[in-house]
């Protein structure tokens, strides 16, 4: 069986109990959470949070990009959100490269060298509280005052709050 036939069927388990179709658009917690991609990462169970509660925004690393200011944008500005989470991880993969030798590898295979940041870091915390700088520096963003950077430990399931 294919992946996508997997996933149709899993879906249709899913749509058998559905009940979550009248919620609201603005999450209710009013929060927006950013967080890396990497599958160990269940960021509803984490946080304790349930449909409806939050946006979450996944990239690799939970770099925050202009991608993300982005849809921060639309978040606070229209959705009604007002405080921010930043989940980065012990164990993350962008703790392994460095974006010139990344854009390197990629400019030597594809004969182009890409025009975005990796945003490889070698510091966790020190890129959670860079991240956490690029927000409060955001003039797109109406709401600066309540944002909060963690790391997830991927061995104990245990949160830690950067200090800023």
């Amino acid at each position: 069986m294919a992946i996508a036939d997997e996933l149709l069927a899993a879906n249709a388990r899913y749509a058998q109990g559905f009940t979550l179709g009248g919620l609201a658009t603005p999450p209710s917690r009013r929060l927006a959470v950013v967080a890396c991609m990497d599958a160990r990462l269940n960021v509803y169970a984490l946080l304790g949070l349930r449909e409806g509660e939050a946006h979450v925004l996944r990239n690799a690393g939970g770099a925050v990009t202009d991608d993300v200011v982005r849809s921060l944008v639309i978040s606070q500005r229209l959705l009604g959100t007002r405080s921010i989470v930043l989940v980065h991880h012990t164990d993350c993969g962008m703790l392994t490269f460095t974006d010139d030798a990344l854009r390197a590898d990629v400019e030597r295979d594809v004969g182009i060298r890409p025009p975005f940041a990796f945003e490889a870091f070698s510091d966790l915390e020190g890129d959670v509280r860079q991240s956490i700088a690029r927000l409060r520096a955001s003039p797109f963003l109406p709401h600066r005052d309540d944002i909060h950077g963690f790391v997830y430990d991927v061995r104990t399931g245990r949160l830690s709050e950067v200090p800023v």
